[in-house]
């Protein structure tokens, strides 16, 4: 077993379970560029990964209820039979490396403006909180189908975009959807797709078991983490994750010199940190707001009472015998209205 592979798949299993995205557009990658294996059975060896990989972080997400099962069940509608048809049309084409080419440049550019969309949403503050109520998301049937049919038809072809290309236009047509519930539903509905496409590569023999069982080693903890930390970290952070990972994605993609491309991702994430900082400092320092009671609050039982609030809520005062339980006494006009009418009839 190549421990190198397996270290491999750790990283990007924690990115996966993190973001639901990037285990095509960087597993992929590695396996040409790093360990020299070749497009076609890196693609499928991905996708038999993938497979095996994403259930976990899947059922991390199903569990914390991040899930729009309605959504996932439409997406699913039209990348599964696509993901068939994207395997049978790679075979026909016969892996044609000027379409390859066309299908990922398309890909990194979608990807780059989606990191782009993120950030603009994070500024304007237009992002739901984690922890606040789940906003109400009503799922369109018809274009959501579609999407999944081109992902699948895509992810078929080149392995790259079952979590990349969906969420992207996911974040389009849903921009109520939390980011957390984002990631969860995504992740959720890669699993059928990837499994679809992993059987038409198995089904036409170009699946290498040996390359696939190391990335599994190192992916499924990998995917769990990150999972765990998904469902359980603030929109920030995993917004922050998103941006990351889609900037990365989307420059190897685009054929950036994978050195330009570490430069880059590292810079955003001391960026990142420096925003994050910087506005943990700003909350510190703004005074939290007064929580004395206005003059309209009414008095509690701890708060002193008045002679003359006491007054108030009785008509009468209440004299010392009456609170000893002896009868109170009566005004001084009715007690002398009957002597004086005694008075006038002797």
């Amino acid at each position: 077993m190549d421990l190198t592979l397996a270290l491999a798949g750790l990283g990007v299993g924690v990115v996966v379970g993190l973001t639901g995205m990037g285990g095509g557009a960087l597993m992929t990658p590695i396996l040409v560029l790093f360990f020299g294996i070749p497009p076609i059975a890196a693609v499928s060896s991905d996708l038999a990964a993938s497979a095996v990989m994403k259930p976990f972080g899947g059922f991390v997400h199903a569990r914390r209820g991040t899930v729009n099962w309605r959504m996932v069940a439409w997406l699913c509608a039209g990348s599964v039979p696509s993901a068939f048809l994207g395997v049978l049309l790679l075979r026909l084409l016969g892996n044609d490396a000027a379409m390859q080419h066309a299908i990922k440049v398309a890909l990194g550019i979608a990807l780059l403006l989606a990191a782009g969309g993120l950030l603009l949403k994070a500024w304007a503050g237009r992002r739901r909180a984690s922890g606040g109520p789940t906003a109400t998301v009503v799922v369109r049937p018809i274009p959501t189908m579609l999407l999944g049919a081109v992902g699948g038809l895509i992810v078929g072809l080149t392995s790259v975009g079952s979590g990349s290309l969906i969420i992207v236009i996911l974040l389009a047509m849903y921009p109520k959807l939390r980011a957390n519930d984002l990631v969860g539903t995504d992740l959720v509905q890669a699993i059928p797709l990837v499994i679809s496409a992993a059987l038409g590569h198995a089904l036409f023999g170009d699946l290498q078991l040996d390359i696939a069982g190391a990335v599994l080693i190192g992916s499924i903890p990998g995917v769990l983490i990150g999972a765990r930390i998904s469902s359980r970290a603030p929109v920030g952070l995993v917004r922050t994750a998103l941006v990351v990972v889609l900037l990365a994605s989307s420059l190897k993609l685009l054929d950036v010199a994978t050195t330009t491309v570490g430069v880059v991702t590292g810079a955003a994430i001391v960026v990142a940190v420096a925003v994050s900082l910087i506005n943990q400092a700003r909350r510190r320092a703004t005074p939290p707001e007064s929580t004395q009671p206005t003059e309209s609050t009414q008095p509690t039982e701890s708060t002193p009472r008045t002679e003359s609030a006491q007054l108030g809520d009785n008509a009468q005062p209440t004299s010392p015998e009456a609170a000893d339980g002896a009868t109170p006494a009566q005004p001084e006009g009715r007690e002398t209205e009957p002597a004086s009418s005694h008075s006038r009839g002797r």
